[in-house]
């Protein structure tokens, strides 16, 4: 009688000894989970950029583009400068065509080192460049690649309100595009307050689709036509549109 109970008393023990193990066990895996969730939390896009900015000869710029659909939207853009042995890297997220990209950072990387005057010869540039979508042209980014080389080669921050479109030409002349108003409108939605556009770009012709037709007897004649508009871009867009010739008069307006 007395082993049965004892054995009883055994197997009690066995079995509470089981499940406080269980639940410490429990508790642990809990407190590791935990951890881990918090550990892997994604960060807001904001504290990436400021995560960006805090690092040295890192150059930051939003720039404006037009997807394969013709609308608007804005792209991330990173130069980083680091010792090497004059290499030009890429990193180019998402982006299926950009036919002009590869001409465009040679510009860049050209007029950077004119205007800095600094020999790139024992450094690598590094191109970071993030897309939602697939662009249709990579030329108009010239001088914000431009002028985020710059930032990385004198360590400075450019100011993230103010955004620009353009080409970039050798001699660091800011050169003309198209699409400046579903630039502008997309510079808009991401905070930019101004919008630095090309010489005597300020203003955009468009063309309005309308159908005519006319009456010949008893049949009627239909026709497309495409009636020129001339939009003032910062009336449509609500920015501040500056208009520049150079890189280096632009590079005031990111800077001051």
């Amino acid at each position: 009688m007395k082993k049965r109970q004892r054995r009883k008393l055994q197997q009690k023990l066995k079995l509470t000894s089981s499940l406080l193990l269980i639940l410490l066990f429990g508790i642990f895996i809990g407190v590791i989970g935990q951890s881990m969730f918090w550990a892997n939390e994604p960060i807001s896009s904001e504290q990436a950029e400021n995560e960006i900015l805090l690092e040295d000869n890192v150059g930051f710029i939003r720039v404006p583009a037009i997807n394969s659909n013709g609308t608007g939207i804005s792209t991330e853009l990173i130069v980083k400068l680091e010792q090497g042995s004059g290499r030009t890297l890429v990193d180019i997220d998402n982006l299926l065509f950009w036919a002009d990209t590869q001409n465009s950072i040679r510009m860049a990387k050209l007029v950077s080192e004119n205007i800095t005057g600094v020999n790139l010869d024992n450094y690598d540039l590094t191109f970071s460049i993030n897309a939602n979508a697939s662009l249709i042209g990579g030329e108009s980014a010239g001088a914000a690649l431009t002028l985020a080389s710059i930032a990385a080669i004198q360590n400075i921050i450019l100011n993230k309100s103010v955004m620009i479109t353009g080409t970039v030409n050798h001699d660091g002349s800011i050169g003309p595009i198209g699409g400046v108003l579903e630039k502008a409108k997309a510079a808009k939605q991401v905070g930019a307050i101004k919008f630095i556009v090309p010489l005597l770009q300020g203003n955009e012709i468009v063309y309005e689709t309308v159908e005519h037709c006319e009456t010949f007897g008893i049949m009627e004649w239909c026709s497309t036509e495409r009636i020129p508009k001339q939009v003032d871009i910062a009336n449509e867009s609500g920015l501040e549109i500056i208009e520049v010739g150079s890189i280096e008069e632009a590079l005031t307006y990111f800077i001051s």
